[in-house]
């Protein structure tokens, strides 16, 4: 006996109210693109430049306790928090302790980090201090532009690669579904103010090669169709591809959910903003794959008789597998 997640031979109507989901991608994007122009990232340590200082204690975390330790020490804008994860030990207490870097300054100096210690085995002498990692100011900013144009390389590489194995109009669906995707998942961070750091950039390169995956299997199928019902229309001809392909989406979607929920409970603080992008990546990418990528190529339509050679259509090396 097989798992089904969906049954054979559905028969949704993807293209009903293809207005409604293109408004509902559209509102969500504007939402998400007013929360950066308002609140901006929470930018990590990678991309703001300063120190993070790990601690570890067998006594509960007291972050009021913390922040007056640390208060005479005169280091600006300090943020901590306690750490939680469902591996630690009963008696193993973590708090991470972010300091902006100081002006004039690449990063926390070693004397001042001392006195941080110093300051904190006041409340614990046994505490420990695993990790203190540093980034200098000038090298976070470099990493912002390095990490937008890795972004945007990956998404016009994209951009080639569909019309050169479809035509145009199964390109610009298949980067607006992207475009969708990656700014909705920055959205999200913006809204809930998570931290976004380097692992959260490698989230988003590879939602876009996850997102682009679900859609040129759609496109594919798409291709198939519009050779074999040449007479339907591409309303109808997209609705067949999209329930043929359903239940390999869905299936694909769900098992990658249940291993990405596992790292999200279980993998520990250092990679859950990577899951949760992930997470969020998947959902968004495989509603895109449906409802954007496919609604954009309806809307722009796509060249019907393949039989013939047409310029305009940007269909000659369509046949091209990769």
């Amino acid at each position: 006996m097989r798992l089904k997640l969906v049954k054979e031979n559905t028969n949704f109507d993807f293209f009903g109210r293809w207005k409604l989901w293109l408004g509902i991608s559209l509102l969500m994007m504007m939402i998400g693109f007013g929360s950066y122009l308002y609140q901006g990232l929470n930018f990590g340590i990678d991309f703001r430049g300063g120190t993070t200082i790990r601690t570890e204690s067998t006594q509960p975390v007291d972050i009021a306790a913390y922040r007056d330790a640390l208060e005479g020490l005169e280091l600006g804008d300090v943020s901590i928090s306690e750490v939680f994860d469902p591996n630690f030990r009963d008696d193993q207490n973590v708090a991470m302790i972010r300091i902006q870097a100081q002006d004039g300054q690449e990063a926390v100096t070693v004397d001042t980090i001392g006195v941080l210690e110093t300051a904190l085995h006041s409340i614990d002498p046994d505490m420990k201090f695993p990790s203190v990692e540093s980034v200098g100011p000038k090298v976070s900013g470099e990493l912002i532009k390095t990490a937008a144009l890795a972004v945007v390389l990956a998404i016009g590489a994209v951009l080639i690669y569909i019309w050169l194995r479809f035509e145009w109009q199964f390109a610009l669906g298949a980067v607006a579904a992207l475009v969708h995707d990656v700014v909705l998942t920055i959205g999200v961070f913006s809204e809930l103010q998570i931290k976004f750091d380097l692992a959260i950039i490698a989230a988003l390169l590879t939602i876009v090669g996850y997102s682009l995956n679900d859609t040129v299997v759609v496109f594919d199928r798409v291709r198939e169709n519009l050779r074999k019902y040449k007479k339907k229309p591409l309303a109808e001809v997209l609705n067949i591809s999209i329930n043929e392909t359903l239940s390999r989406t869905v299936m694909t979607s769900v098992t990658t959910l249940l291993a990405l929920t596992a790292l999200f409970v279980l993998g520990g603080d250092v990679i859950r903003g990577f899951v949760f992008a992930m997470i969020w990546g998947v959902i968004v990418g495989t509603y895109s794959s449906v409802f954007v990528a496919s609604t954009i190529l309806l809307y722009l339509g796509v060249k019907r008789d393949w039989s013939k050679t047409d310029p305009k259509a940007g269909g000659q090396y369509a046949n091209i597998d990769a």
